[in-house]
């Protein structure tokens, strides 16, 4: 899987290698699903400060296409972890409406015979 980070704000760049490793972290499972994942951190508000640190992830897939999450959040950590964690939730979902549609038509299919 490959990961791309981009960010303009020198905090964020800062956490180039701790977001590669949240990646990898959370799409330890679903890394064979995902072929390029790429994170964007911005600061919405700028020097004014608030919760306005905002952390876009798209995961381009084989299978569903592309997924993007963002959240927003009070320090970048929390925003990465959330959106993280809304986009593996994400492609659970699609995994296990997959797997449930070849369980029903294998199903559909044995009971012709």
């Amino acid at each position: 899987m490959q990961v791309l980070f981009k960010s303009r704000h020198p905090q964020a760049i800062d956490l180039r290698a701790l977001t590669e490793r949240r990646v990898r972290f959370v799409l330890r499972r679903l890394g064979w699903m995902v072929s390029r994942a790429e994170v964007r951190m911005s600061d919405v508000n700028g020097p004014r400060g608030g919760v306005d640190k905002r952390c876009q992830v798209e995961l381009r897939t084989d299978g569903t296409g592309s997924v993007v999450v963002a959240s927003v959040a009070n320090n970048w950590r929390t925003a990465l972890d959330n959106a993280l964690t809304r986009a593996a939730r994400f492609l659970m979902r699609q995994l296990r409406r997959g797997s449930d549609w070849r369980r029903l038509r294998q199903r559909f299919i044995s009971s012709e015979r």
